[in-house]
């Protein structure tokens, strides 16, 4: 599919196939510019074609393929930034971004975000407080530094997101069982190659919190809940988190150090972390925006749009992050109890009109093969609401949710 000629384009590489990659083309003709998305199988993205978006169908693990059609959209339009949503892509369209002289974040910097090995041990010799963390290529050495950190640990892919095969592991045999599982997957859930290593990572207790941040500026602290172990499903989120002053401060000074040691300084970010006995530990930064509607979220409690900021900043504009308004927003997600052929959801509409809530939606149509996964591919929709009291909020919306009833055959 062609574009129209002397438009002002942002090219999307990959994107998120549901309601932040629409989202993300919106904010793009919001801020003057059209989306065009660059995709290996356009049948993932059906909001495009609602959107009015034009996809070009292309391979996007071939970089060359990808800066000979940039350069033919370069032709006839003036191309204003390159960008992915998805985390398998940051690192080629930063690459690209920096190839066409165009904003964008410091390669390298992504590249050492994504790859555990390299964030983990940047934020270790900046002084950063993260669990001990350990890469491993086989079996034995998974369970030989579990031994070494000592039981519990977590297990996690080298690369990865949307907690896709990460574990809590309570013993030795664990370990080696879920080592062997994640070392013998040659693809992720996007068909995309990966490499043959994982984290074995120090078990932190206690409750965790995401931080959002444009460039340099924090944005705020989310509370994320968590659906039961050994997985680790986010079933729901809190926005701005409830925090004594002084735990917060520590958590934005963690993340301001951890931003640093790793050069991120452009665009967005997104900071998970946990509050131990002895303060925050970062569990790991990401080059990207939340995803979970976190976004969303920081929009209808301040005001402040960061999709729509981001855009900015990929355009070469300056980003807005003044909030406007001052209200808590709190979201639970819908989750099935067990894997097979959906029957039915009830009582979204009931839960719909309920005070406070403002968004009740089910993303999986009836008839659906469900296939619980322990991590966010479970979530199949979710409540919202919106006020001005947190624990009216978050009670209202957890009554919401319990409305609903999930059939599954």
């Amino acid at each position: 599919m062609t574009t129209e000629s002397g438009k002002r384009v942002v090219i999307f590489i990959e994107s998120n196939t549901t309601g932040t990659g629409r989202l993300f083309v919106r904010a793009a003709r919001k801020v003057g510019f059209k989306a065009v998305l660059f995709a290996a199988n356009p049948k993932l993205y059906p909001f495009a074609e609602e959107e009015a978006v034009p996809i070009i169908e292309i391979d996007t693990q071939d970089e060359q393929k990808i800066i000979a059609a940039c350069a033919a959209i370069a032709g006839e339009n003036v191309i204003s930034g390159i960008v992915s949503t998805s985390d398998h892509y940051l690192v080629l369209a930063a690459r690209l971004a920096r190839r066409f002289g165009l904003p964008g974040p410091s390669v390298e910097a992504v590249m050492a975000c994504r790859i555990k090995t390299l964030q983990y041990r940047a934020l270790s010799d900046a002084g950063v407080p993260i669990p001990a963390s350990v890469a491993a290529e086989t079996v034995r050495d998974a369970v030989t530094a579990a031994r070494t950190i000592r039981l519990p640990v977590v297990l996690k892919p080298e690369q990865g997101t949307g907690s896709v095969g990460v574990k809590l592991c309570q013993s030795v045999p664990q370990v080696a069982a879920h080592a062997h599982f994640l070392l013998a997957q040659h693809t992720n859930e996007r068909g995309l190659p990966v490499p043959p290593a994982i984290i074995v990572q120090e078990f932190v207790e206690g409750p965790e919190y995401s931080i959002e941040a444009i460039g340099t500026k924090v944005i705020g602290i989310t509370r994320k809940h968590l659906g039961s172990q050994p997985h680790f499903v986010e079933t729901g989120h809190d926005y701005p988190a409830i925090l004594p002053d002084k735990a917060a401060a520590a958590m934005v000074n963690a993340t301001t150090m951890a931003l640093g040691a790793l050069d991120l300084r452009w665009g967005a970010a997104h900071v998970e972390l946990r509050w131990a006995s002895d303060g925050p530990r970062i569990i790991e930064v990401n080059p990207r925006l939340a995803g979970g509607f976190i976004p969303e979220l920081i929009r209808v409690a301040s005001g402040i749009d960061i999709i729509t900021e981001l855009m900015r900043c990929v355009i070469g504009q300056e980003p807005r992050t003044q909030p406007t308004a001052m209200q808590f927003a709190a979201i639970r997600f819908i989750i099935p109890r067990r894997s097979g052929r959906l029957e039915s959801v009830t009582g979204v509409e009931e839960a719909a009109q309920s005070e406070t809530v403002i968004a009740a939606e089910v993303y999986r149509p009836t008839g659906s093969e469900i296939r619980l996964h322990g991590d966010f591919r479970d979530r199949i929709g979710h409540i919202m609401g919106c006020g001005k009291d947190p624990g009216v909020v978050a009670q209202r919306v957890e009554i919401a949710l319990s409305t609903i009833k999930v059939e599954i055959q």
